[in-house]
């Protein structure tokens, strides 16, 4: 149980997703690399692929970060696509939104892994005192209809009263329009802000992020 995390002196909470409630299955990227190479008849060893598939996710993570804005995920396919040399003016979105589909069964295939130790237990003591939840995420190559999928399989998407996810809400953390949208959820719209609790893995996008705005914040030390 997750004693450090404070849930009696706030109302609602806040929690980032990646490295901080799950991380990625450990063969996903590399099914996802051959996927990606394959579909696309990309021509460059996949060990290259491998290098620039990593590169752009990281790049345009930094870019919603700095900007505050949200990189679309079929953006990122053009960009690592084109550094591989590949006609993007030959591909259509019909094609994008196919290798979408596909990337989509094969992350819920190859599912992530809940890294936050009894997580269920965790969000049903916050649930009993009548407290809310939800999820707020940056996203890249995985859109937030996905997460939601995958949450509902794991019977986490029980406890959570609302979602806002980057390629939703066409902005990321740290970027105060972000937290405004978690604040605009709430169904106590009195309810001050020192009273909610953002938890997250990252001391930018999570930390100073919900700090900046307000809110109260929880640092977490991720679990790779």
């Amino acid at each position: 149980m997750k004693t450090d995390i404070d849930i009696h002196n706030h109302s609602h909470f806040s929690f980032d997703l990646w490295l901080t409630l799950i991380k990625s299955h450990p063969e996903f990227k590399t099914k996802r690399v051959e996927l990606f190479s394959s579909f696309f008849e990309v021509k460059k060893p996949i060990n290259e692929v491998a290098k620039i598939v990593k590169y752009y996710d990281d790049l345009c993570n930094s870019i919603n970060e700095v900007i505050g804005g949200n990189v679309d995920t079929f953006e990122i396919y053009l960009l690592i696509l084109s550094a591989l040399q590949v006609d993007i003016k030959q591909i259509n979105k019909g094609e994008l939104n196919e290798f979408y589909q596909k990337s989509e069964e094969l992350f819920l295939e190859y599912k992530p892994v809940v890294i936050f130790e009894n997580l269920h237990d965790f969000f049903d003591e916050i649930k009993n005192q009548g407290k809310t939840i939800n999820i707020l995420s940056n996203t890249g190559f995985i859109k937030g209809k996905t997460m939601r999928k995958f949450l509902i399989n794991e019977d986490l998407d029980q406890y959570i009263d609302f979602h806002i996810y980057s390629d939703e809400a066409n902005c990321s953390k740290p970027d105060p329009k972000i937290f405004q949208g978690v604040k605009n959820q709430l169904k106590n719209q009195d309810l001050d802000s020192a009273q909610i609790l953002h938890i997250g893995d990252n001391p930018i996008a999570d930390y100073k992020g919900a700090k900046d705005f307000g809110f109260n914040a929880h640092l977490l030390r991720p679990k790779i």
